[in-house]
């Protein structure tokens, strides 16, 4: 099987995020699959906020183009997001708008990509509205995103000092969605 590249981001960029820490399980998890893991901030990537007359005036930003290109590099990636009321962060959501926008000729990001999601929530339902939100756009974009997915719930309490998290069944979703990632994103590339 051939070693799957996957890049990885949260929809946080806030300091001491739990689903940053999410990510970095994740990215772990992944690692000891043989993955090539590229882990990125979006903090890294400042965007505008989308308006189609920016666009038109300006261009597609640099950073969306870099993102798109980074993305079209990888065979799969692995997404962490909080939940705001019931839906994805502004961030993400504004993250992916821009990097539809990059033409098709310089990259294109989510199609025909393996993608997994995830979300922690300091809330006992662990973000499984915004999941589903998040689920329905990656898809509608093209890629396939696999059945396993990760909710973490008491996100402020669910890590040891290490980043593990400390319920058994949390962690058995978190393996189970990164070996299909992996398998799946391997298969990819055959």
């Amino acid at each position: 099987m051939t070693t799957p590249k996957i890049l990885c981001f949260s929809g946080s960029t806030r300091s001491g995020s739990i689903n940053v820490r999410l990510l970095d399980s994740a990215v772990k998890e992944l690692s000891a699959l043989d993955c090539e893991v590229t882990r990125i901030s979006l903090e890294d990537y400042p965007l505008p906020i989308y308006n189609g007359d920016l666009e038109e005036k300006e261009g597609v930003p640099e950073n969306a183009v870099k993102l798109a290109k980074l993305m079209s590099e990888h065979d799969g990636y692995f997404v962490t997001c909080p939940e705001y009321n019931g839906s994805l962060t502004p961030l993400m959501k504004n993250t992916i708008d821009w990097m539809t926008r990059v033409p098709a000729e310089q990259a294109v990001p989510f199609k025909d990509k393996v993608g997994a999601i995830a979300a922690c929530s300091p809330g006992g339902m662990g973000g499984i509205a915004m999941l589903y939100h998040l689920r329905e756009i990656l898809v509608r974009l093209g890629s396939l995103i696999v059945s396993e997915q990760v909710a973490v719930g008491n996100g402020f309490d669910a890590f040891d000092d290490h980043d593990k998290l400390k319920d058994e069944r949390s962690s058995q979703f978190l393996t189970a969605t990164c070996k299909s990632l992996a398998t799946k994103a391997a298969l990819l590339k055959v």
